[in-house]
């Protein structure tokens, strides 16, 4: 199939070797052949504005301020051409690569999400340094945030040093799903990509005792045969909606499990069975409520992700 659509990936780059290892990720996923734009983006920090005032005050000083932004600018296009060159030795072309740096505005995250979002990017891939401060957070500030603030643009975490190209879309029967699966359509038509269509079915212990199980064992498997009813027209249409979107039907295996106690583990348990490299899935699944950001799933297979991508789609 002829791609006819360019798409447009956003990286943000800081010079070092970790954010780098997005280049490579493309790399391996679309590779040069591929019909996509990729901009590398870096955001200028700024001195403390108690110091620009400061050094305002003398002419002597002020001099020193300007040389200061002067080198600075000068490391910026440095950096962003380092990167640049880094893609095209891989064999993509200067029409498809472009190296963007600009002064810090409101924020180094706000501003990669606005600039992302105004220039209407199907996809900001960011790498995580994988530390983690909070349970909840391990991802590095300045990932956490990017991902906190983007309400329109797809976030793929990237986490370590991904060798595989296998994806795996986690599906359920929640809208936020869907769209996950509609943007692994347009993201991946037109490349060799194996997918897994998956899910993994609630386990009946999250509802009912164990003493009631035991006594009533017949119910464990009633409600397998209709999770299993319920989820199955939507792993159809997850299956159709990639072929509508361009992927060799052959490429496509869908699999749905009776599910542990955590959804996260079988998701990226199955990840790792399948030898999956990149993990599609929406912000939230059929659970959410509006006061929670992310979904506990999402935010469980993020924290538990190594040597993986992690496609977020709000």
């Amino acid at each position: 199939m002829t791609e006819k659509i360019q798409k447009k990936i956003i990286v943000p780059v800081d010079g070092s070797e970790n954010a780098l290892k997005s280049l490579d990720y493309i790399n391996l996923l679309f590779g040069p052949q591929h019909n996509i734009k990729t901009t590398l983006f870096y955001v200028m920090p700024r001195l403390p504005a108690i110091l620009i005032e400061e050094m305002k005050k003398s002419k002597e000083t002020s001099k020193r301020l300007q040389d200061i932004e002067s080198r600075n600018t000068e490391m910026a296009q440095q950096l962003v051409t380092a990167a640049k060159d880094r893609l095209l030795d891989m064999g993509f072309t200067k029409d498809t690569v472009t190296a963007v740096f600009q002064k810090i505005d409101v924020g180094i995250a706000r501003d990669i999400v606005h600039w992302s979002e105004k220039n209407k990017a199907d996809a900001l891939i960011i790498t995580t340094r994988g530390r983690s401060r909070l349970e909840t957070f391990f991802m590095g500030e300045i990932a956490t945030k990017v991902l906190d603030y983007c309400r329109v643009c797809p976030v793929w975490m990237l986490k370590g040093s991904v060798k595989h190209k296998h994806v795996l879309v986690a599906v359920d029967n929640s809208k936020n799903a869907m769209r996950a699966v509609a943007h692994a359509g347009v993201m991946l038509s037109g490349t060799d990509v194996d997918v897994t269509v998956f899910h993994s079915k609630r386990d009946v212990k999250r509802f009912v005792p164990y003493a009631v199980l035991n006594e009533f064992p017949e119910i464990q498997k009633f409600w397998r045969r209709k999770a299993g009813e319920v989820i199955a027209p939507f792993m159809q249409k997850a299956r159709d909606n990639l072929i509508a979107a361009g992927i060799d039907s052959d490429r496509i295996s869908v699999k749905a499990v009776d599910g542990s106690r955590q959804a996260a583990a079988d998701i990226l348990a199955e990840a790792q069975n399948c030898k999956a490299g990149t993990i599609f899935m929406g912000l939230r699944g059929y659970s959410a409520v509006a006061d929670y950001k992310m979904g506990s799933v999402t935010r469980k297979v993020l924290n538990q992700t190594r040597d993986m991508a992690v496609s977020v789609v709000p």
